[in-house]
């Protein structure tokens, strides 16, 4: 058996035909026995895939082929062909669920009027210019941050994308127009977004880390300025850049180190909690820790 991986991936470019898109993309996908979840939308294309190496490479090769796909740049990470019970590939308003599907134009070179794309190495080249006065920005769900997230960065107070918009305007980060945000998410999709919406609510100087926490803790691991897991979207639910990661989560029930979350299978509550492996024995109602009965609204890769 040839080795599995996982491809997440985004591009942002006029698409007239989505459904057409759609259509290729499922045909593509089967005919390499390739499972995962791809959203396409009239803005681009967003996707999360995983299976043999082999077809993966074969995947990259073919979707690249549509003109607007040509420069995706495509973050490989290691999988073990169970990430994803099945292919699931749907059509969206929007790439990530902003709810502001007007507010973002693009052409064939990606969003227009969005964050400074930074490489790791200009990240810390900025932090060396500027010292304290750079800002990190956590362009994530606030339950991701919990078991990774960049040193002293602002983690807003958001449970899905859609609540971005109204904590920007909220007034809380007003302070911060002026100085040098750089945003970050888990491969730099949201970012893309939240960057053009501060840009246009008064943040002078945005920027926004090129291929996400992806591609930094790739060229950085646990020596730079990213501490703990990254979560992700699938089976795996965390990732590590080395075997010397640090443990920042904690358990909701007895606050032990932990990264991992599971799922709440009360009747009541479908949260994800932080749990122990000490804890996640409880009986199910023990070890509930929330009390309303709403499912979290999952972007796709971040």
């Amino acid at each position: 058996m040839n080795p599995q991986r996982v491809l997440l991936y985004y591009g942002f470019t006029p698409i007239s035909d989505p459904v057409a898109i759609r259509l290729w993309q499922i045909k593509l996908c089967q005919s390499l026995n390739l499972k995962g979840r791809i959203f396409i939308a009239p803005t681009g294309i967003n996707g999360t895939v995983g299976g043999d190496i082999e077809d993966l490479r074969n995947y990259v090769q073919q979707t690249r082929t549509y003109p607007g796909f040509k420069k995706i740049g495509f973050k490989w990470s290691q999988g073990n062909g169970d990430e994803f019970p099945k292919l699931s590939v749907q059509l969206k308003d929007e790439l990530v669920a902003f709810d502001n599907p007007d507010e973002i134009k693009v052409d064939e070179s990606g969003v227009i009027g969005g964050g400074k794309h930074l490489r790791p190495e200009q990240v810390h080249e900025l932090v060396a210019e500027r010292g304290d006065d750079v800002v990190f920005f956590d362009g994530r769900n606030k339950y991701e941050a919990k078991i990774g997230k960049f040193k002293n960065a602002i983690v807003p107070d958001v449970e899905s994308s859609r609540e971005f918009v109204r904590e920007i305007e909220s007034g809380k980060y007003d302070h911060l127009k002026e100085k040098p945000v750089v945003t970050y998410c888990t491969g730099g999709i949201r970012c893309e977004i939240l960057s053009v919406v501060m840009k246009n609510r008064g943040f002078k100087e945005v920027y926004q880390i090129d291929g996400g926490i992806v591609k930094y803790g790739e060229k950085f691991a646990d020596s730079g300025l990213w501490e703990g897991s990254l979560y992700t979207f699938d089976s795996r639910m965390a990732i590590d850049f080395s075997t010397k990661t640090k443990v920042i989560g904690e358990c909701e029930i007895c606050k032990a180190p932990s990264k991992i979350f599971r799922n709440c299978r009360t009747k009541t509550c479908h949260e994800l909690i932080l749990l122990c492996d000490s804890c996640d024995a409880l009986p199910a109602e023990a070890k509930c820790t929330h009390d309303s009965n709403k499912t979290r609204d999952h972007d796709l890769v971040g």
